[in-house]
C-alpha cells in the first residue's frame, strides 16, 4: 500500500472566491428626497469577491456579462455596461458606460474599488457632474437567463437582470 502525497492550502492563504452578483442601488437621502428613493437607482451585474469588493480580474474574464441598468422615475431606463478603466484615484475607476461611442454619458463611481457591496452600505456615483449617494438595497447571486451577446449587441432589458432563486 502506498501513500499518496497531497498538500493542504492554509485558509488564510486562499484567494477570496469571486463570482457575479446582481447589485441594486437606491438613492439615499437628498434634499429633494429626504427619505431616499426606491424609484431612482441602478441594477448591475458585478464581479464581487467574498468580501463584497469589486474584483478586476473576474471583470476582465466576464466583462460582457457585467451589464447595468439606470432607472430614474419619469425617465426612460438606460442600459449599459460596468467598466473598469485605468486612471483615477487609486489607479483605476469603475464606471457605468451607457453609450460606447461617447464618454460624456459615463457615470463614474467614487472609489468603488475600496467599497464593499453589501446590503446597507453606501456608495457615491456621479451623474451629469453631480455626485449622488446610494445605498446598497440588495446583493444577490446572478443567474442569467442565457449567455449574453457580444459587446456590440444592445444591453439586456431589466427582465434579464434577475436574481437566482437560491
Amino acid at each position: 500500500m502506498t501513500l499518496q502525497s497531497f498538500s493542504v492550502e492554509r485558509p488564510s492563504a486562499r484567494r477570496p472566491r469571486a463570482k457575479l452578483r446582481l447589485v441594486r442601488l437606491h438613492l439615499a437621502r437628498e434634499p429633494e428626497y429626504p427619505r431616499g428613493s426606491e424609484v431612482h437607482g441602478y441594477a448591475f451585474v458585478a464581479p464581487l469577491d467574498r468580501h463584497g469588493m469589486l474584483d478586476p480580474s473576474l471583470w476582465r474574464k466576464e466583462r460582457t456579462r457585467c451589464r447595468a441598468v439606470r432607472f430614474w422615475a419619469g425617465e426612460q431606463a438606460m442600459f449599459g455596461l460596468l467598466k473598469h478603466r485605468a486612471g483615477g484615484a487609486g489607479g483605476s475607476t469603475w464606471v457605468f458606460d451607457f453609450d460606447p461611442d461617447r464618454s460624456d454619458d459615463d457615470e463614474i463611481g467614487h472609489r468603488l474599488d475600496a467599497r464593499r457591496f453589501r446590503t446597507g452600505e453606501y456608495v457615491t456615483l456621479e451623474h451629469e457632474g453631480e455626485p449622488h449617494v446610494f445605498h446598497v438595497a440588495s446583493v444577490d447571486d446572478f443567474a442569467p437567463v442565457n449567455r449574453p451577446a457580444p459587446l456590440t449587441a444592445p444591453c439586456p432589458t431589466s427582465s434579464r437582470l434577475t436574481p437566482s432563486a437560491a
